[in-house]
């Protein structure tokens, strides 16, 4: 994946989780072997608004809040796609987020 630049390496990685399933930015900075990159996932996250078939509402902050839901144009928006996916929010955060976690580095390997 070095031939691609860094935010296309964190698409490659949020591509891959599964739906009703979420993931953090320090984890997909740990997988692409640049654990000190959270903030730098969170700005890819942002920018792939434009990117078909990137799932950026499963990528949330490592406590399961929804930090990046300004991003989605509607306040709601990004709730909205993590519950048609089965997935349970609550004042912005990820209920049971510990039972939903996909950690990149167990499922796809990684650092």
């Amino acid at each position: 994946m070095k031939d691609i630049s860094f935010f296309e390496q964190v698409w490659e990685v949020v591509k891959l989780i599964p739906c009703g399933r979420v993931t953090s930015y320090g984890a997909i900075a740990r997988a692409l072997g640049s654990a000190q990159s959270s903030r730098m996932v969170g700005w890819a996250m942002n920018a792939a608004h434009g990117q078909p078939d990137v799932p950026a509402h499963r990528v949330v902050n490592r406590n399961g809040l929804l930090t990046g839901k300004m991003h989605f144009g509607a306040p709601d928006e990004m709730q909205r796609r993590l519950q048609a996916e089965g997935i349970k929010v609550k004042k912005d955060q990820i209920v049971h987020f510990e039972k939903l976690f996909w950690d990149p580095i167990k499922e796809i390997g990684g650092e």
